[in-house]
């Protein structure tokens, strides 16, 4: 479908982009933040004006295992402004590639984002390579708990989720300092080692690990 407005340099790309994705049938994405701002989601790199009124540290100082376990009351008041969204729903990008998958072309989605938006538009095969935040645990019983759990926590005295055994939950996410799951890591890069067709979208590839495992990608329609 072209654009009324799309020059023919630019139609001649979309025939070449539609023949790919036709003779293709193990394509992989690789995506980040990007995808999930049309949800209403946004990158938390980029800091708003009233950043530094609300918060006294930057977002990688906060969102880090050191700052959790020293101070997770600060932690989760700017986990639950910044890092919550539930009421976001999937948008044309997680609709197609749910899309794509169910007709066997997408055969994995890689992502680092931690919305649970793939999975909510219907795709089954998804790495989350820096968690969820749907997913959280108590770090002394292990017991689990839905994102409810940390946002109804905020009307608690001390702002933190404990569980019922007294243990502070935690969200299943990866912190800086910590690192990334052993099994996703190595489902996600064999997924992409294997790919005919590597799509990368919404990521500018400068959070790693996770940027260089497209390195892995050997072929050539990326």
């Amino acid at each position: 479908i072209y654009n009324k407005n799309m020059n023919e340099e630019s139609k001649e790309k979309l025939k070449l982009l539609q023949k790919i994705y036709d003779e293709s049938s193990n394509i992989v994405f690789f995506g980040g933040a990007g995808v999930s701002t049309e949800s209403g989601i946004p990158d938390f790199r980029s800091i708003d004006g009233l950043y530094y009124q609300q918060w006294k540290y930057p977002p990688e100082t906060i969102l880090s295992h050191s700052f959790f376990e020293e101070n997770a009351q600060e932690f989760y008041r700017f986990y639950r402004k910044k890092m919550i969204y539930p009421e976001a729903k999937p948008n044309t990008t997680h609709k197609i590639l749910s899309q794509m998958e169910a007709k066997g072309k997408l055969k994995a989605i890689v992502t680092q984002n931690i919305d649970g938006l793939h999975q909510k538009a219907g795709s089954k095969n998804v790495f989350e390579l820096h968690g969820s935040v749907l997913r959280n645990y108590c770090t002394k019983c292990h017991k689990f708990y839905s994102e409810k759990k940390i946002i109804e926590s905020e009307n608690e005295e001390n702002g933190l989720p404990l569980c019922d055994c007294g243990g502070l939950i935690k969200p299943d996410v990866v912190l800086y300092e910590e690192g990334l799951d052993d099994f996703v890591v190595e489902s996600a890069i064999k997924a992409i080692s294997k790919a005919d067709v590597l799509i990368i979208g919404g990521t500018s590839l400068v959070v790693y690990p996770a940027a260089s495992f497209i390195d892995y990608y050997h072929g050539k329609k990326l």
